[in-house]
């Protein structure tokens, strides 16, 4: 278990800077004692890592294990919608209202209903796009593209949210359609490389480190800036954590493009990526604030809900406390 890092490892680019002597010391008073309440009264947490303008300024792993790639569940999807932000900058999408079946033009045959042809990508990315959904809790298996996209339609594309973990292979193909590569490969150009991720996992399902987790909540915070780089349009980030639609369960906030929209009265509210039982990248522009965490990931972690407690408890205050001593 790790409280406060010596936070020079792991960080890269103009926008992630390391910390001076005194900063750190600063660090160490707001966040004193945080590691000790996690470590014996939230169990189910498992990492966290906060940024503060630009700076590590926290980091606990109850593992000791900063490197360790961690199953981050449905923060995939926010990770999926900045990839297909990437695209729609280098024109490999041309728009986000182009429908799905000028990508994809040979699953026309698969579901006969013809709403389906009327589907976006716009549609996929704000999980609207009408199929027939019975998953509350939002942990139904992904399954492959060509049946998700052979399933009955419920509502008209657009009319309706409703959490769909199917659409993501669905996105996926038609992200690989449009860029002509596998999506890890793609990943690896756009995000993994320029920002300096460890190499990611896909053997079941996306495999992070709370730190990378992290860099992606700070690119968004960026407007897609990195390094003195547009890497994702900034047009599209800010549509991509504003408020698209009412959205619901299982997290019951709006929803923007795969990301949920957390109101605050800020021009420019908080969102984050949430992922099932306690995986969290949640960004706080009024402060410039982003924080990752994950947890053991079960039915019961996703009750106790220990990870957004923490996020927007203890952690914010410290947050505040460690601006406030400037």
């Amino acid at each position: 278990m790790l409280g406060i890092a010596s936070l020079t490892q792991a960080q890269s680019g103009v926008e992630w800077r390391g910390s001076s002597p005194a900063e750190q010391v600063l660090d160490a008073a707001a966040f004193k004692g945080v590691a000790a309440t996690i470590t014996e009264h939230l169990g189910d947490v498992e990492s966290v890592v906060v940024v503060l303008r630009g700076r590590t300024v926290f980091e606990f792993y109850r593992d000791g294990a900063p490197a360790a790639l961690r199953d981050v569940h449905s923060v995939a999807k926010s990770a999926l919608s900045a990839l297909v932000g990437v695209a729609v900058g280098q024109g490999r999408i041309g728009s986000l209202d182009q429908p799905v079946l000028a990508l994809m033009p040979e699953w026309a045959a698969l579901n006969s209903d013809p709403r389906a042809a009327s589907i976006t990508v716009r549609h996929l990315l704000t999980m609207s796009a009408g199929f027939e959904v019975t998953d509350p809790t939002g942990t139904a298996a992904a399954g492959k593209p060509q049946d998700a996209w052979a399933r009955p339609l419920s509502s008209a594309p657009g009319a309706s949210f409703a959490y769909d973990n199917a659409l993501v292979p669905v996105l996926s193909a038609v992200l690989e359609r449009a860029t002509g590569m596998p999506l890890a490969e793609y990943a690896r150009q756009q995000l993994v490389t320029p920002l300096m991720f460890a190499e990611p996992s896909y053997s079941r399902g996306l495999g992070l480190r709370t730190l990378d987790m992290a860099k992606l909540g700070q690119l968004f915070l960026q407007n897609g800036m990195w390094g003195g780089k547009q890497i994702v349009p900034q047009a599209y980030v800010m549509a991509a954590s504003r408020l698209q639609n009412a959205g619901g369960l299982p997290v019951s906030l709006p929803y923007g493009y795969m990301w949920w929209v957390v109101p605050s009265g800020a021009p420019r509210h908080a969102f984050m990526a949430a992922g099932f039982g306690g995986q969290f990248i949640w960004v706080y522009p009024p402060l410039d604030l982003v924080i990752a965490a994950t947890s053991t990931a079960s039915f019961n972690t996703a009750r106790r809900g220990q990870a957004l407690q923490l996020i927007r408890g203890q952690l914010f205050a410290a947050a505040q406390r460690r601006l406030a001593s400037e």
